[in-house]
């Protein structure tokens, strides 16, 4: 029995096609796509629903897959191929080790695959939640020049530096993030609870109110009366807000003005082209042709604007130009990495360069992370003793004068 699939997918020439095929599951339709050329980026069900191979079927709650066993499924695969391990047992050996259900499940089906004559690189094809694009590509190399144990390494120091750069950038923004949270659920309370409490003293005793005191309790009474609106139009704010940055228009314009955002955007653009620079320096040491090599990197740059910008490479170089003058019309590329590029292709050591790229910019990242970290903690510090500030004199103000005028009246 078949079943009507909608895809998408990227031809060798790197356009991007959608069409119907027809298939016993996903798996297949697959493997028929890239027997025609195309690497799929996505497979669904025609009627919209995702199509899920037999072995997900039923699986309803589940632990977060960790890239960390990504990783050690990389770096066992170089140990056990390397030893002479057989591709098949090496993965029932993984399968049974795996921690995450369905990627235990997603090995399995694997193994099978490899037992029914296809190949490593097709059979994750249909798993594209734990393999993605740029994985396939290298695997797919490392079947064509039998270095498929050296290609598992490279994959697993690839992983690590993405990791390892994912968590700084994580490490950066966690503090502020965990403060500002803070201090909007304390202002709420606040707002709610602690200031109605006072203005019902204050109007009790009839006085005139400071000019700041009036403000902080006309917008508490405002929210104490109206949070029900204020509750629907926050959540339908960040819900439209959601749905305009997951389309296509919306989702550029977003990385666009991310990547020019102050001080945050200058460390991303750094973090995404360290990860292009690692990813297409391996890619070129793994054989791959430039045109090949650039797609596959491409594919690890999660920024569509930046992607967006990357893609004009490979359209440049199709047309004839160098790798230096087809990263310059990119305008992502510092002078200092141009300049390294081009030393790079005269000397025809261009994967090593690449490298260098990648670490430069990876201390780059690392220098601004901790510099970003010691200015922002003041900065944070002094509003946060704003708002207290505002807070009190606001609250205690009328009550001084309150006190002032008992003593005169004494």
């Amino acid at each position: 029995m078949t079943v009507q699939f909608s895809y998408s997918g990227r031809t060798r020439e790197g356009r991007v096609i959608e069409g119907i095929l027809e298939a016993a599951d996903s798996s297949a339709a697959a493997a028929l796509l890239l027997g025609n050329g195309t690497i799929p980026i996505r497979i669904a069900e025609a009627g919209g629903r995702a199509g899920k191979p037999g072995w997900a079927q039923g699986v309803v709650f589940e632990k977060r897959f960790a890239p960390e066993e990504l990783m050690h499924f990389c770096r066992q695969m170089h140990t056990l191929l390397r030893a002479g391990v057989p591709i098949t047992r090496a993965l029932a050996a993984l399968h049974e080790s795996a921690i995450h259900p369905r990627f235990g499940a997603a090995l399995l089906d694997l193994r099978q695959n490899l037992e029914s004559g296809r190949e490593l690189s097709s059979a994750m094809q249909a798993h594209p939640r734990f393999f993605s694009l740029f994985l396939v590509s290298m695997v797919q190399i490392g079947e064509a020049t039998g270095q498929l144990d050296e290609i598992f390494i490279r994959l697993f120091e690839h992983l690590e530096f993405q990791k390892e750069m994912d968590q700084r950038v994580k490490t950066a923004t966690r503090y502020p993030s965990f403060v500002i949270a803070a201090l909007g659920v304390a202002l709420v309370i606040i707002n709610l609870f602690v200031i109605p409490a006072f203005a019902g003293v204050y109007r009790s005793m009839h006085v005139d109110l400071p000019l700041i005191t009036r403000l902080l309790v006309g917008f508490s009474d405002f929210t104490v009366q109206q949070w029900p609106l204020m509750l629907v139009l926050v959540v339908g704010t960040v819900a439209a807000f959601r749905a305009w940055r997951s389309s296509p228009a919306g989702r550029l314009i977003w990385d666009e003005w991310i990547l020019r955002a102050p001080v945050i955007g200058s460390l991303l653009r750094k973090a995404l082209l360290a990860r292009f620079a690692r990813s297409l320096a391996m890619a070129l040491r793994c054989g791959m042709r430039i045109t090949e090599a650039l797609d596959a990197a491409v594919l690890t740059s999660e920024n569509r604007y930046v992607q967006g910008r990357l893609e004009r490479m490979r359209v440049g170089i199709d047309r004839g130009e160098s790798l230096t003058d087809a990263a310059r019309a990119t305008g992502v590329f510092t002078p200092i990495v141009l300049q390294m590029l081009a030393v790079g292709e005269e000397t025809g050591m261009v994967d090593e360069l690449l490298s260098e790229v990648a670490g430069a910019y990876q201390s780059d990242v690392a220098y601004e992370l901790k510099t970003l970290s010691d200015a922002i903690e003041p900065i944070l510090i002094v509003a946060l003793g704003g708002v207290v500030l505002l807070l009190a004199l606001g609250v205690f103000l009328p009550m001084w004068d309150l006190g002032r005028v008992a003593m005169i009246k004494h």
